[in-house]
């Protein structure tokens, strides 16, 4: 079994924010291959299917972002993921991508990313993959923290469902052909 990890805060007053893009992904995920994230499992919601020929767990864990390890902690414990280096892979949102661009990897640094950070520290171990969506630098007078709880401007919003499917695809290919063939088409696409 694969688990996908959507990281965004709960509250609804976040949704179609910045930082809460890794939910965005998931639900589309979600949709394209008919699962309903209907469980309150995990600190989280969830759903199960299958994603391609994969036995897939989706989970937008609803512990707020700087504490989503807690919620992957939690359905790592109890769900059969064989092998966490190619069974959990983590969507989030990255502030040093510019905007709409993917970057999958398998394993790496928390890069200043709150939530990822959170699931390294409660799990003691990186070596998971991870699919970064770039939501760009926000502008010099601002801070990070008010930047990434903001809405995608008009212009990016234009942009924006089509940049989601591309994440949902990136994460079926992921799942499909595996991490190394992934990630040569998803990081040789943002060149």
């Amino acid at each position: 079994m694969k688990l996908v990890v959507g990281l965004g805060n709960p509250d609804g007053k976040y949704a179609g924010t910045r930082h809460n893009i890794g939910f965005d992904v998931v639900a589309r995920l979600a949709q394209r291959n008919g699962l309903v994230l209907d469980q309150k499992k995990f600190d989280g919601l969830f759903g199960r299917g299958r994603v391609g020929p994969q036995d897939v767990g989706i989970l937008q864990p609803l512990t707020y972002m700087n504490l989503s390890g807690k919620a992957v902690a939690k359905a790592l414990k109890f769900l059969p993921v064989d092998d966490i280096t190619t069974g959990l892979l983590v969507v989030m949102d990255d502030v040093d991508l510019p905007s709409g661009r993917l970057r999958l990897r398998a394993g790496g640094g928390a890069g200043g990313q709150r939530g990822l950070a959170n699931i390294v520290q409660c799990l003691g171990r990186k070596d998971f993959i991870r699919l970064r969506f770039g939501i760009g630098r926000p502008p010099e007078y601002m801070d990070t923290a008010d930047y990434v709880l903001q809405r995608f401007s008009r212009e990016e919003s234009a942009d924006l469902p089509g940049q989601i499917d591309d994440a949902a695809r990136a994460i079926e290919y992921a799942l499909d052909e595996g991490i190394d063939s992934a990630m040569n088409w998803v990081n040789r696409r943002a060149e």
